[in-house]
């Protein structure tokens, strides 16, 4: 205990970003277990959309949507869903979502804001569209 002590005197902005970083980690991990939106690889992906008809709700840009999804998905940008503005998507309220974007990474809000407008099953794909290209999964261009 006495040489973590010395440490932190005489490495102070050190283990202040290590505390930081401790805090960032452990606030993220909580934040992704009490939400929910659950993230689902692409195995579990394939299975909703196959046995139970799921919806997937591809966020990119029209252009990079164009250019390969995954087949039957829906294009919706995240201002239109923040805005309540989800067309075709409003009457499957009832079946699994899957939000998907690049890379995984921002579809988190969307999803949420997605259980907010009163959809019950919402998933964010993992990887997103670059993790579902990286293992060869079918895409479709066009539309």
């Amino acid at each position: 205990m006495q040489e973590i002590m010395q440490f932190v005197g005489r490495h102070p902005v050190l283990s202040i970003a290590w505390i930081a970083l401790l805090a960032a980690v452990l606030f993220t991990t909580f934040k992704g277990l009490m939400s929910k939106v659950k993230v689902i690889n692409r195995g579990e992906a394939t299975r909703l959309i196959n046995k139970e008809d799921a919806i997937v709700v591809d966020l990119r840009q029209r252009d990079d949507f164009r250019k390969g999804h995954i087949a039957g998905s829906l294009n919706l940008l995240p201002n239109e869903i923040k805005a309540n503005n989800v067309g075709e998507l409003e009457k499957h309220k009832d079946k699994p979502v899957i939000v998907t974007d690049g890379t995984g990474m921002q579809a988190t809000d969307s999803a949420t804001a997605l259980l907010k407008a009163g959809f019950e099953k919402v998933f964010v794909l993992k990887e997103g569209i670059a993790g579902w290209s990286g293992e060869n999964l079918p895409l479709v261009r066009g539309k």
